[in-house]
């Protein structure tokens, strides 16, 4: 079998070490850098360093590494090109086959309790993003891997044909595409909210959390994306533990019913709402008063509504809410007696929201 290439360089090492067995089980010789060649050397897999590849040492406390010809020319030459076949042969690179990275982890440093913009700064990851995107531009000749879940996929496709199908190769490059963006946009966001700046170009990401039973009719699909920003108060966040899956109505009703909710934080508030409509809140000196209040609002309204409450449901709550037909109830908790009686319906769904404070 002949060799192939395959360069790895991730942050999150999960799954790492048997992917990389597979690849060579496949017939790959592995390339690496850093942190990740000697997890794998490590794991007493051979690996190439990455500047034995390139001639030239890792510098600046690793901020340049992979920039290099012998890597980006080795990922974007087109195979059935004779003038990058000379130059390649010219220039002795040799062909990488694979790339499997995943970036410094941007998002998540932002996210800690004191971090400082050095730290920030110095999870910008550049050698990653630059060589997903010349992979995925070559996707023709390259399979380039961006996320921890593809790793079995490709493996299997190499076990079972010898290589990756054009049809993968190319879904796994659109796949880096959105990765990329949703890393600019996350870095450009940090420094827009730091300089307090209204950019030109606003950039949004948000990633697929779930599809949804259908859109707002019966024919059409829908599906479930959520930001990883603090929003005002999101499904998100919530818990379900009970019931189907939502459509398209369920998740706007429930995203307006916790908006509502999110204006009455600190007080025993209940809401009750039907087609992104409001038919009752109210305020109570507990959830079965605030529930009580809110219902006589418009009894007839909230026959297939939902409820939203901020506070824990108890068993004379329950049975209340028991006796209506009810799409989704929302609260910050259920007594145990509470959540066996409410289960008792099969498909009234049922979620719990974080206590106290604004769900984002």
């Amino acid at each position: 079998m002949s060799k192939k290439r395959a360069l790895l360089s991730v942050s999150d090492k999960t799954g790492l070490l048997d992917f990389a067995k597979g690849l060579v089980a496949a017939g790959y010789e592995l390339i690496s850098t850093g942190g990740t060649a000697t997890y794998l050397k490590d794991a007493g897999l051979e690996v190439l360093d990455v500047a034995s590849v390139t001639g030239f040492p890792e510098i600046l406390e690793g901020r340049v590494k992979t920039l290099h010809p012998a890597i980006h020319g080795g990922l974007l030459a087109k195979r059935d090109s004779d003038l990058h076949r000379e130059q390649v042969s010219q220039n002795q690179i040799d062909y990488i086959d694979l790339v499997c990275v995943n970036l410094y982890p941007f998002e998540e440093t932002v996210k800690k309790a004191g971090v400082t913009e050095a730290e920030v700064i110095e999870n910008i990851d550049i050698g990653g993003p630059s060589m997903l995107r010349s992979a995925a531009k070559n996707h023709q000749d390259v399979t380039v891997v961006c996320d921890v879940a593809d790793y079995p996929a490709v493996l299997a496709e190499l076990a079972e044909n010898g290589q990756v199908s054009a049809a993968t190769r190319r879904r796994l490059a659109i796949k880096v595409y959105h990765r990329t963006a949703a890393y600019d946009a996350a870095i450009a966001r940090y420094f827009d909210q730091v300089d307090h700046l209204v950019p030109d170009i606003l950039t949004l990401s948000y990633k697929l959390e779930d599809s949804l039973r259908y859109g707002e009719n019966p024919h059409q699909k829908a599906w479930h994306y959520v930001s990883d920003q603090a929003e005002s108060y999101t499904l998100q966040s919530a818990t379900q533990l009970h019931g189907k899956q939502m459509s398209y109505n369920n998740l706007q009703d429930a995203s307006a019913a916790l908006d509502i909710l999110n204006e009455f934080q600190g007080q025993t508030a209940c809401v009750v709402l039907k087609h992104m409509n409001p038919c009752g809140v109210a305020l109570g000196a507990n959830v079965k008063e605030a529930f009580d209040k809110a219902y006589e609002a418009d009894p007839v309204s909230i026959f297939g509504g939902i409820v939203a409450i901020n506070g824990v449901v108890d068993l004379a709550t329950a049975e209340r809410l028991h006796a209506i037909f009810l799409e989704i109830i929302l609260a910050e908790g259920y007594e145990a007696e509470a959540l066996d009686l409410l289960k008792k319906k099969k498909n009234l769904r049922l979620y719990q929201i974080p206590q106290g404070g604004n769900l984002a």
